[in-house]
């Protein structure tokens, strides 16, 4: 069987941004096939739902096979400890748990879902897709997601929106300033509300999540000796469990205060941590690096939204993702491997 190492450069050789995953999902599923002969590879899209035994009430491990698109990088390639490519650690370290679980050729009760879009909008991606179709991944009983993690057991996620934030002036000479209304310069208040703004954090399980709003891209002006009557601003406010999305739209209204439109272009849930979870106690017990909150969204949430706990595990380097350098460490990768068998086996599988 190959190693892991082996794994996952292959799994980075393959050019896989968001959109263009086919080339990466077709090479798994042959590569399943030839590794574990007889496997039932389920397509839906661009995903991939693969079932190593008993589906009912069996535990999802899921992973996205898109990279975010990133500069030119240097050759995949493998250096002492670090293996470099696009995904590296978010989050090819993860497949190739998945990949190297497979081919072990035990029978668990555990499903593999391989699939698309998640470095996406929400809407874009495929997850939703198998989750509504796949009547045996509805069927499961606790989610995995395979996200960088360092090896620590990331519970529950913060919900995350983008809203476009319009500002409104009129258009005027800027040697004539008086005769227009400069849009910029109207947006220079909330500006520097949202900077002062502090972390409000919320506690669930003994862990704190903090909701954060902050401007994260802005556009504006026709040309630099005209005033502008326009000015966009992109508002990306993340919040903790138990906040609902629609409490967080009416956070960012109240916010602008009425002062620009606001157009709310993307959204996410929360999820909560679940550590009370039987599944969640027996990872907890099964030698992770430690348990923290998940300062960010996965689809942990999306899994909640149909009725399936999860929880955030996997060996790729947090602090990686979405690198130009991206890199993932072998070591890693062998305790996140060490770190699943012990809980499938003792935790899950019996």
């Amino acid at each position: 069987m190959s190693s892991l190492a082996d794994r996952l450069l292959w799994l980075c050789s393959i050019p896989s941004p968001t959109g263009e995953e086919h080339a990466l999902s077709e090479a798994i599923a042959e590569r399943l096939a030839q590794e574990r002969p007889g496997a039932k590879v389920r397509k839906h899209g661009r995903s991939l739902v693969v079932p190593l035994g008993s589906e009912a009430g069996a535990i999802v491990l899921a992973g996205h096979l898109d990279t975010v698109r990133s500069e030119p990088m240097a050759p995949v390639r493998r250096e002492g400890d670090r293996i470099y490519g696009c995904g590296a650690s978010d989050m090819k370290a993860g497949l190739a748990l998945m990949m190297h679980l497979s081919a072990t050729g035990r029978e668990l009760p555990v499903t593999l879902v391989f699939y698309a879009g998640e470095e996406g909008p929400y809407a874009g991606n495929e997850l939703e897709r198998v989750l509504r179709d796949d009547d045996g991944v509805k069927a499961a009983s606790f989610a995995v997601c395979l996200e960088p993690s360092d090896n620590e057991l990331q519970l529950g996620c913060c919900g995350t929106l983008h809203a476009r934030v319009t500002f409104s002036g009129t258009s005027a000479h800027s040697a004539r300033p008086w005769q227009g209304d400069n849009a910029i310069h109207k947006a220079g208040p909330l500006l520097l509300e949202l900077s002062s703004r502090e972390p409000r954090w919320v506690e669930h399980d003994g862990l704190r999540y903090a909701t954060v709003t902050s401007a994260t891209m802005a556009s504006g002006g026709s040309g630099r000796n005209v005033v502008p009557g326009l000015f966009e601003v992109n508002v990306n406010h993340r919040f903790g469990p138990g906040t609902s999305i629609a409490q967080a739209r009416a956070e960012v209204e109240s916010l602008v205060g009425g002062r620009a439109a606001v157009e709310f272009v993307d959204e996410a849930p929360s999820a909560l941590p679940h550590r009370g979870h039987e599944a969640v106690r027996a990872l907890e017990s099964s030698g992770v690096r430690g348990v923290s909150a998940k300062q960010a969204w996965t689809d942990v949430a999306r899994f909640e939204e149909h009725g399936i706990a999860g929880a955030n595990f996997g060996p790729g380097i947090a602090a990686q993702a979405h690198q130009r350098g991206e890199w993932a460490s072998v070591k890693e990768l062998e305790v996140g491997w060490e770190i699943l068998n012990r809980w499938l086996r003792v935790g899950c599988a019996g």
